[in-house]
């Protein structure tokens, strides 16, 4: 905290003779707390910094994987890969050089990092297994509606004991046992997905490796350690929980409202009343600091850590001008409305929208330069030709077709080519 007061011309905020946060010159009392003004653009670099993508890149090799994976708590997976999986496209545009093989040793190598539930299908930090005990508790008690599951469940456990890591194919049961997953997944009728997938929600299971869409699963005392696989959760208290998760959420954007939001997606028991004391009770906790930007109506909250980041937008810096694709889950815009709101752009991701009813294309990321999102591209990866297809861009309103922008997006495809192995690019 002393560290804090000296490098960045902090003082102390006191109550009753006990430090409960820090106070920065720029920052004003409201309704007890202390808040924060911005103008929009502030906001908005604030964000693209804390994200990694504005200025120069601030992740590296392996370790910027998972430092960023850590300050964001979870990236989200999904299994479709156009032009690379959504995770795979969040580090792409935050990293330099980023290869695919980073992530994938993370985590079935190292094993620094975990596939598992979080906002909906999510990778997370090894560390944080712990804390999602009562979700694979919730999952055994579940199970116990299904007694014959206990005997398919020692089958498994049996054979991938004896044979080492399988996928649902390589388990043959028979008949079909109807099931559905107490945390995330539907089984189906498919009786050895089934019983995978519980055994995977109890977390007697972790995903070994995948093979394209296919996840091969072992058993999880293999590789979890022991510290972190056999401990009681450690936020028994379901507020102390809601809390942690809150925290992370906010951490994982940068700025985020006490509002309903795509945000908090999978947070059980998260509604409108325990998310107000939640965020009541970790501003008089100072870990979130209220921030008020120019005309957006609701109040919005950032991480009392990313504080320091705030001064240096205040100092007025300037940045190189990036062109990144961001994937269509990415972090920044959990929160569509919110992102609308800052950056007046209105993304919505179409894959799921029937083809006559879509407005621009299957699979479509969208183009940010600089500090503003300028457009979205439909770009696909035809790997057996080792090419990159750009099948459309569509440019916002306004956006001026200038040299440095079109050398910067000829960089970002360019970049974007050899993550995905492609040796030509081709622009429709």
């Amino acid at each position: 905290m002393i560290g804090l007061c000296i490098s960045y011309s902090l003082s102390l905020h006191v109550i009753d003779g006990v430090i409960i946060g820090v106070v920065y010159p720029y920052a004003f009392e409201a309704g007890g707390y202390y808040m924060i003004k911005l103008t929009n653009r502030q906001a908005r670099q604030f964000l693209l910094l804390k994200q990694g993508l504005l200025g120069e890149y601030k992740f590296a090799e392996k370790q910027g994987v998972l430092d960023f994976v850590r300050q964001a708590g979870c990236i989200q997976f999904d299994p479709i890969d156009v032009c690379g999986k959504n995770a795979e496209l969040v580090l792409q545009s935050r990293m330099n050089g980023f290869s695919k093989k980073l992530l994938d040793e993370l985590l079935y190598i190292d094993r620094k990092l975990v596939d598992y539930p979080d906002k909906n299908l999510a990778i997370i930090p090894v560390e944080d297994w712990p804390y999602f005990e009562r979700y694979r508790e919730v999952a055994r008690q579940h199970a116990e509606n299904y007694p014959e599951m206990q005997a398919l469940t020692e089958e498994v456990h049996t054979l991938i004991q004896q044979r080492g890591a399988l996928s649902s194919k390589d388990i043959k049961m028979d008949g079909d046992f109807s099931w559905q997953s107490a945390i995330h997944w539907s089984g189906g009728n498919n009786s050895s997905r089934s019983v995978l997938e519980q055994m995977y929600s109890t977390g007697e299971l972790i995903i070994h490796h995948k093979e394209g869409t296919r996840k091969y699963y072992d058993i999880a005392e293999k590789y979890i350690p022991p510290h972190l696989l056999n401990v009681p959760d450690p936020l028994p208290d379901q507020l102390d929980h809601h809390k942690w998760r809150v925290l992370r959420r906010i951490g994982a954007v940068g700025l985020l409202w006490n509002r309903a939001s795509h945000a908090w997606l999978n947070i059980w028991g998260l509604k409108s009343e325990q998310r107000k004391e939640v965020f009541r009770q970790l501003l008089d906790e100072a870990r979130i600091t209220a921030v008020s930007v120019e005309e957006i109506k609701d109040m919005l909250y950032c991480c009392a850590e990313d504080l320091p980041l705030i001064e240096t937008v205040l100092q007025n810096p300037t940045w190189e001008c990036r062109c990144e694709l961001i994937a269509p889950l990415d972090n920044l815009i959990w929160d569509r409305k919110l992102i609308n709101e800052l950056f007046g752009f209105d993304y919505t991701w179409e894959i799921y929208t029937p083809a006559s009813k879509r407005q621009y294309g299957h699979y479509v990321l969208p183009l940010l330069f600089g500090e503003t999102f300028i457009g979205r591209v439909e770009v696909i990866a035809e790997r057996k030709a080792k090419r990159l297809v750009v099948k459309n861009i569509w440019y916002e309103k306004g956006v001026k077709q200038t040299k440095q922008l079109q050398t910067a997006l000829d960089n970002c495809f360019k970049k974007f080519a050899i993550f995905n192995s492609c040796e030509t690019i081709v622009v429709d």
